[in-house]
């Protein structure tokens, strides 16, 4: 079964699917069974919503590699004040995760598998 036209809501043809979901409308998709020759329209709905924090890619004890430039004295003093080490070779900061987590300096994690 192929799927050839998602839409979102709001898109012509999701009018009325709009009205009966409202905002728990996420897609309308168009399916095509060749075998049985039917045209299926579905739709994907939200019935459930519950707070949830993902996950972290470190653990609390990990080394993580955080990139700052030589001229952001500030972010580097707040690398020293939570322990990091200078690595000259790779050229970046060495600090425990659970030192950074939450702050500023998170966000300069050098990630290799971007």
């Amino acid at each position: 079964m192929k799927s050839r036209l998602n839409l979102k809501p709001g898109q012509r043809g999701t009018k009325h699917l709009v009205e009966k979901y409202g905002a728990a409308l996420l897609y309308v998709r168009y399916r095509y069974d060749e075998e049985r020759g039917v045209r299926l329209k579905t739709v994907e709905i939200i019935v459930e919503e519950k707070p949830w924090r993902p996950r972290s890619r470190f653990r609390e004890e990990d080394l993580v590699q955080v990139m700052v430039g030589y001229s952001e004295q500030d972010l580097r003093a707040k690398l020293k004040t939570a322990g990091g080490r200078w690595n000259a070779e790779d050229k970046v900061w060495l600090v425990r995760y659970g030192s950074i987590r939450g702050t500023d300096l998170e966000c300069r994690i050098f990630d290799e598998t971007r």
